[in-house]
C-alpha cells in the first residue's frame, strides 16, 4: 500500500466526500480521516455508505454515512444539514461522485446523456453551492473536483462522460475565480487509468491499450489520487487554486 501523504494542519476539520462508499472516494476519505479530519461519507448507495463509515470508525476515524442523490437539490440540502448536525460546518468538499453510461454518439440516448450530466456535473455544482456560503463566512475552504483525463482528450464511446468531466474543469476555474477573495481554493484532479470497480469492467484489450499510452507503464491506484487530495486541502497548497492536476502516469502531457 502506498504511504499516505500526511500534513499536520488539517486535524479537526470536516470533509464531505461524495461517491465515497468505495473506490477512489473511499480512499480519499480514509486518507483524510487518518489525519484526524471528520469524515462525511456521502453516497447514493446507503448500505455501502454505512459499511464504509463502519470501516473508518474501526480505524479510529470520526465518520458518518449520509445517503443521497447529489443530482437532486432536496437531497443535497439534506446531505449538508446532516453533515453540519454531526460535525459543524464542512471545510473540505471533494466532489467525487460519478457515473458512466457509455455508448457511441449515434446510439447514445438523451437519458444516458442527462443521467451522466446530472450526477457528474450538476451534482458538483449543487454541492459547491450548498457549501460555499458557510466557507465564505469563515473565509476558509478547500474544494476538490475529481475530473478525468478524458475531459481533456475525449474518448470514443464516452461523449457524455467526457463532456461532463470537461464541464467540471470549467466549473472548477469559474468557482476558483469567484471564491478566491474569501480564502477558498478550488482545484480539480484529472485521474488517468486508475484501478477501480469502474475500470475493472473494461475488456483486457482496452486495458492493454491504456497501458501502452502510460509512460510510467503502470496502472494508477486510488491512493495516488488520495495523496494529491491530501496535499491540495493542506495549508501547504494554500496558493494553488483554479488548477487541474493530472494524475495519470504521464498519459496526458
Amino acid at each position: 500500500m502506498v504511504e499516505s501523504y500526511k500534513n499536520k494542519d488539517i486535524p479537526g476539520r470536516t470533509a464531505l466526500v461524495t461517491g465515497a462508499a468505495r473506490g477512489i472516494g473511499f480512499r480519499i476519505a480514509e486518507h483524510l480521516g487518518k489525519q484526524d479530519v471528520n469524515i462525511v461519507i456521502c453516497d447514493i448507495l446507503s448500505d455501502l455508505a454505512q459499511e464504509a463509515a463502519k470501516q473508518l470508525k474501526s480505524r479510529d476515524i470520526n465518520a458518518v454515512a449520509v445517503a443521497g442523490d447529489v443530482s437532486n437539490p432536496e437531497d443535497v440540502e439534506s446531505i449538508f444539514k446532516e453533515a453540519t448536525d454531526n460535525f459543524g460546518d464542512v471545510n473540505i468538499l471533494v466532489n467525487n461522485a460519478g457515473i458512466t453510461r457509455d455508448n457511441i454518439i449515434v446510439r447514445l440516448g438523451a437519458k444516458e446523456w442527462d443521467d451522466v450530466m446530472a450526477v457528474n456535473l450538476k451534482g458538483a455544482f449543487l454541492c459547491i453551492k450548498a457549501v460555499a456560503r458557510s466557507m465564505m463566512k469563515k473565509r476558509y475552504g478547500r474544494i476538490i473536483n475529481i475530473s478525468s483525463v478524458v475531459g481533456l482528450t475525449g474518448n470514443a464511446g464516452q461523449a457524455n462522460y467526457a463532456a461532463s468531466k470537461a464541464g467540471l474543469i470549467g466549473l472548477t476555474k469559474s468557482a476558483a475565480r469567484e471564491l478566491a477573495g474569501r480564502g477558498i481554493t478550488v482545484n480539480a484532479i484529472a485521474p488517468g487509468f486508475i484501478a477501480t470497480d469502474m475500470t475493472d469492467k473494461l475488456t483486457d484489450e482496452t486495458k492493454e491499450e491504456f497501458l501502452k499510452s502510460i509512460p510510467l507503464k503502470r496502472v494508477g491506484t486510488p491512493d495516488d489520487i488520495a495523496n494529491v487530495v491530501s496535499f491540495l486541502v493542506s495549508d501547504a497548497a494554500s496558493y494553488i487554486t483554479g488548477q487541474v492536476i493530472h494524475v495519470d502516469g504521464g498519459m496526458v502531457m
